[in-house]
């Protein structure tokens, strides 16, 4: 099985790191192309106003001056030599990527632009892999057979794998919970207002914790009770209740003023 891993935390991160150890454990033909700085918040962001510069690392890992985004189609249309990838991993990402968060994540967007290419992705992330103790462990110990019970499964064509791991002992965690998009109905971001060393104003950009009760079934309530999490996720965003409810007011000919 031939591998190209990404992530939004940067090539240098420790996360994807991780994701090349859970990648040997599936394949030796894995290839890497990741963004030379971090692009966390990038979604599905294309570079198209400026040229994206291509570093080669290895012989089979690149960093590029683009989005995960860029990372993943220069991965699987130019840079993979020969064959085309049977899947994209995407990650390991610092933090979660649950509930509302997927539609701003860099992470989840490798693994749906490997979907729209015709490749299967998956985006992994780990909650709490945050500070100078920042550890990969649950990810490391239990991606591997995930992904393989996935893979051997399959999945339809207009779908990405989201996996989230929760923090902690890696042997602490005994469950694996396949789970629905969640969301949190409390904000948790928010602009810090900063003053550089010059006197001028900026603005910093990130989130506070915010204690919440996140519905049974979901990627949130997994992970806060300690379980892997598993999301089927796909980019329709159309509410078919509302359209078929606007039906009856749309449509056809157009109303009059």
């Amino acid at each position: 099985m031939r591998i190209l891993l990404t992530n939004d935390d940067g090539i240098h991160a420790a996360g994807l790191a991780a994701l090349e150890r859970i990648a040997a454990e599936l394949s030796d033909d894995v290839w890497v192309c990741a963004p030379e700085y971090e692009q966390s918040g990038a979604s599905r962001a294309l570079t198209l106003a400026e040229p994206i510069r291509v570093r080669r690392l290895g012989d089979r890992r690149f960093a590029t001056t683009g989005t995960p985004t860029d990372c993943v189609l220069l991965g699987i249309e130019t840079l993979v030599e020969g064959a085309r990838p049977d899947l994209v991993l995407s990650g390991v990402n610092r933090g979660q990527n649950a509930g509302e968060d997927v539609t701003m994540s860099g992470t989840v967007a490798g693994a749906i632009e490997a979907m729209a290419l015709g490749v299967p992705g998956i985006a992994l992330s780990q909650m709490g892999a945050h500070g100078p103790d920042e550890s990969y462990a649950p990810a490391e110990a239990h991606a591997a057979a995930i992904i393989r019970r996935l893979v051997a499964a399959g999945w339809p064509n207009d779908v990405v794998m989201n996996l989230n791991f929760p923090g902690g002992e890696p042997a602490a965690i005994t469950e694996v919970e396949v789970t629905r998009q969640g969301f949190r109905g409390v904000h948790i971001r928010r602009a810090e207002k900063r003053t550089d060393p010059r006197g001028r104003e900026y603005y910093w950009m990130g989130f506070h914790p915010e204690r919440m009760e996140p519905a049974d079934g979901t990627d949130l309530r997994a992970l806060q009770d300690g379980r892997i999490s598993v999301t089927p996720l796909h980019i329709d965003l159309t509410h078919m209740p509302s359209l078929h409810a606007l039906k009856a007011v749309l449509g056809g000919t157009l109303p009059k003023v």
